[in-house]
């Protein structure tokens, strides 16, 4: 068996195995660290940037640095939680994110971390970017308005369903996630089974039918917020 790699994390120690990201080993310590791209059953893709953390004082992506002895890690700080907060309010004004509207609302990981950070109205001028939205498929539709291109459906496509039906195409304000055919999302053979369609953290990828199912008072962050499943460990 491989020793265990001991570090610190806001002062407390945890213990690691080997090949571990800073993510992993936190979160069976019961610490959590918030994140947006990254999915327990995704390769990690250090997109999003909100699981920063500060090792030995340097910025890093929570979900892609691996573990060394020794290290120092910073998370929940002040000077942190401010730049995730600035993500967060970021990726709410670059999008057309209306949650009053939005069937995800109230299990949408963006809006609870919006939560847990104390958004109440960002401080950035909102974009108001048009951008498109395919409901051709008959069990799936895709509004690009409340993606934040964290990559998920990407990966999970390519993966876990074998399919490669999703896609980065573009650059910078431009960027959006776009399917394997030439124009619409029923010209592919996605399914509303799909872990692709499972994974995707806001309201950007849905399945039909089912909108508005769960009560409010009953959904995943009606009561306590994100993060709490792991602070519980």
């Amino acid at each position: 068996m491989s020793e265990k790699i001991t570090f610190t994390i806001d002062g407390v120690e945890v213990q690691a195995d080997p090949g571990q990201t800073i993510l992993q080993a936190a979160e069976a310590a019961g610490i959590y660290i918030p994140r947006l791209c990254a999915h327990k059953d995704l390769t990690p893709h250090g997109s999003c940037r909100v699981c920063t953390v500060f090792v030995n004082g340097r910025p890093q992506s929570a979900c892609t640095q691996p573990v060394a002895p020794g290290i120092t890690v910073e998370n929940d700080t002040e000077k942190i939680n401010a730049i995730r907060k600035d993500i967060i309010e970021m990726l709410f004004v670059e999008g057309n994110h209306f949650c009053m509207f939005c069937e995800k609302s109230g299990n949408c990981e963006l809006q609870a971390l919006g939560y847990r950070f104390g958004m109440l109205a960002p401080k950035y001028p909102y974009m108001f970017p048009k951008r498109e939205v395919d409901a051709s498929h008959p069990d799936i539709f895709i509004d690009r308005n409340r993606c934040i291109l964290c990559g998920r459906c990407v990966r999970a496509s390519r993966m876990l369903d074998g399919k490669g039906v999703f896609e980065f195409v573009g650059r910078g304000p431009e960027k959006r996630v776009q399917v394997n055919a030439e124009a619409r999302l029923a010209d592919t053979d996605a399914s509303v089974t799909d872990k692709a369609v499972q994974v995707c953290p806001v309201g950007a990828l849905l399945p039909k039918r089912v909108g508005y199912k769960v009560p409010v008072g009953q959904r995943l962050y009606d009561h306590e917020p994100i993060g709490s499943d792991i602070e519980k460990k």
